[in-house]
């Protein structure tokens, strides 16, 4: 049983196969190019590396976010066209947990932190400090320093990761002092690998469906709906 796994939700483009027996293979790369561009090659190299064809999957899973907007359209339409081409079902796999799921049994709280722009961040709380992954908080959009009274509660160590981190990095510890720790470089984009290895236990859960019936997880509206709305409730 093989799963491709495709990440777009952030400023990296991934891919990776995940198996039975682990990870097949994973690219990964962030660079001025758009995900349109770099996905599809992606995708191609990391079958080849894993020496698989496509008719040995057994889905695809795919980011579903919160994330970028634009990201999340590439990496969800170009899953979607695969999938439908190849006869496969998907998995939409949040980008928050995709972030937090390398540091699974390291038991501490983990909150992934995303940079939503407009002085929020995109996050959620997980607690790693039993066998299995508890979600303390859901995934949502926020200012920093309600994230930093929601944590203040729990009087525990939490360690962040993200593409959010270095600009609020100072923010986190002077709110919550010696129980913020940051996770390394290595981890602060959400892999490929972990999208897979996910989609990989949400099959073997038959937790994936039809292509049509995948959504993005934007968790606020985008830019230009929130220009639509205000346009079509003037006067109302």
């Amino acid at each position: 049983m093989y799963v491709l796994g495709i990440e777009s939700a952030t400023p990296v483009a991934a891919a990776a196969v995940a198996g039975l027996d682990g990870i097949l293979a994973e690219r990964m790369v962030m660079n001025k190019r758009t995900h349109s561009v770099n996905l599809l090659p992606m995708i191609k190299a990391v079958l080849d590396d894993a020496q698989i064809d496509h008719s040995q999957l057994a889905g695809i899973a795919v980011s579903s976010g919160p994330g970028s907007f634009t990201g999340l359209r590439i990496g969800m339409s170009t899953a979607k066209t695969l999938a439908q081409v190849w006869g496969l079902p998907v998995a939409g796999i949040s980008t928050l947990e995709t972030l937090a799921h390398p540091l699974t049994g390291h038991g501490r709280l983990v909150c992934p932190v995303l940079n939503a722009r407009k002085n929020e961040v995109y996050t959620a709380v997980f607690d790693y400090s039993g066998l299995k992954q508890t979600q303390l908080i859901g995934a949502m959009a926020a200012p920093i320093d309600i994230l930093i009274n929601l944590l203040v509660d729990y009087n525990r160590p939490v360690t962040f990761l993200g593409d959010g981190v270095p600009e609020y990095m100072l923010r986190l510890q002077a709110g919550l002092g010696p129980l913020a720790w940051f996770a390394p470089m290595s981890a602060g984009y959400p892999r490929g690998a972990a999208v897979a290895e996910l989609g990989l236990k949400a099959f073997q859960n038959s937790l994936g469906g039809s292509p049509l019936l995948l959504q993005p997880e934007y968790i606020r509206p985008s830019e230009a709906e929130v220009v639509w709305l205000k346009k079509n409730s003037a006067g109302r």
